[in-house]
């Protein structure tokens, strides 16, 4: 079934669905799909059979996202499932991340191929662990436009009050400062997924809300221009071999423009190769801009060649690395530490769609509470710092001032998110 305003030539946006476990995301994704008629009333029937069979009644809606079997019987989503959505101003392609915490790798990845994100907030629960882990996540990943979807105003205890509603909102401004967006540019709607108030239509349990459904700041999402003019950077996200093709790697662009014909270089691989061919959502093109998500086909290379983390451009501004040898200087804020780090620290570093064991060489100035003190022997939780930095291997990551898309980086720990940051200066011998 198609939608109203089905028009693949509309502007193309990724869209991400992000928040705590439980919070409603696949939910809120399956009915935006049901009630803007891009998918039938009876395929949520057949769903929701399944759903009741395995003991999980009411998951009819999140089954339209969660198509793993295993995602099925457990209740939660696991891989990163892509749909597409049409409104009267874009095309969409929806990115439902999980919010388990075992698949915050997952999660790093949708999200960082993501220009707009709504965050699912339970409005029983409020503001949970995770909560906070993606409101810092979408930021650190470049996320530039944020909705929030405080979900599950029908659940017994909340009864569509607009008292919890306006005490999860301050809630979630106060998570929203910490982690650098501006709560007055995120819109904040009251909703029931499950019933499907205030997501497509208006809700007439919640009168007392005056603002617009969480479709319409969907639909109202305001784009920067797309960085065309600028060298071509494109992360990879995986690289295919398909028979009677060749070697294709996939991922997609943030700045500058894919040429068919044109030679590409893939660092930290250091390889080249010319791109025969260019494919997008199942068509082939001649190029390919900032935000499309494209696979191309390179001659000479092997698939073990290059690999998940390259970033590709050309070869008069090459992608800028590190080599294990180098370093670079990073801002960071520790989001939740157990305990105090020192030099010699070495988490996992989430750039793009990299991930790379990374050293703390040098910790060279911290802020804490406001004070400054320069070379501290340790860092704890709420402190931000600049430090010098060591990959274990090499790492593609660019300077903020040279491409503010790929220097930012999530640290990761005893799998959670311990800090977020950006690359400011990289330390080439």
């Amino acid at each position: 079934m198609s939608s109203q305003w089905e028009d693949k030539k509309k502007p193309h946006l990724n869209i991400v669905f992000v928040g705590h476990v439980d919070h409603g995301k696949s939910t809120t994704v399956g009915r935006l799909l049901l009630d803007t008629g891009h998918i039938e009333e009876h395929v949520i029937e057949k769903n929701e059979k399944l759903a009741a069979e395995m003991g999980k009644a009411g998951f009819g809606l999140a089954y339209v996202m969660d198509g793993l079997k295993e995602e099925r019987e457990r209740g939660i989503t696991i891989d990163v499932a892509h749909k597409e959505l049409f409104t009267p101003n874009y095309y969409f392609t929806i990115i439902d991340a999980p919010g388990h915490r075992d698949f915050v790798k997952n999660m790093i990845t949708g999200t960082s191929q993501a220009d707009a994100a709504v965050l699912c907030v339970a409005a029983n629960d409020g503001v949970s662990a995770q909560t906070k882990e993606h409101a810092f996540l979408a930021k650190v990943l470049g996320v530039k436009e944020l909705i929030v979807n405080i979900n599950k105003m029908d659940i017994s205890g909340v009864d569509y009050s607009e008292s919890r509603y306006n005490e999860v909102v301050e809630e979630i401004t106060g998570l929203l400062k910490m982690s650098g967006f501006n709560p007055a540019d995120v819109p904040m709607v009251p909703c029931s997924s499950f019933n499907g108030e205030n997501l497509y239509n208006k809700s007439d349990n919640m009168g007392w809300y005056k603002g617009p459904t969480l479709f319409e700041c969907i639909d109202g999402i305001q784009m920067p221009p797309k960085p065309t003019d600028r060298p071509l950077r494109l992360p990879i996200q995986d690289v295919y071999k398909i028979s009677g093709i060749g070697t294709v790697p996939v991922g997609k662009i943030e700045t500058g423009i894919l040429n068919a014909g044109k030679t590409v270089i893939f660092n930290p691989s250091q390889q080249s190769a010319e791109v025969k061919s260019i494919e997008m959502h199942h068509t082939m093109v001649d190029k390919a801009e900032p935000g499309d998500n494209v696979g191309f086909n390179v001659r000479g290379l092997s698939a073990q060649d290059i690999r998940r983390g390259d970033i590709a451009g050309y070869s008069n501004n090459e992608p800028m690395f590190v080599r294990h040898d180098e370093t670079f200087v990073g801002q960071i804020q520790l989001m939740d530490i157990p305990k105090a780090v020192a030099a010699g620290y070495t988490p996992v570093f989430h750039a793009h769609t990299a991930q790379v064991a990374v050293r703390f060489v040098e910790l060279l100035e911290k802020t804490s509470k406001g004070q400054k003190e320069a070379n501290p022997a340790f860092l704890v939780t709420g402190d931000a710092c600049l430090i010098r930095f060591q990959p274990t291997k090499p790492m593609a990551i660019e300077q903020m001032d040279a491409f503010p898309e790929l220097c930012r980086f999530a640290i990761r720990d005893m799998g959670k998110t311990v800090a977020a940051g950006v690359c400011m200066k990289i330390e080439k011998k």
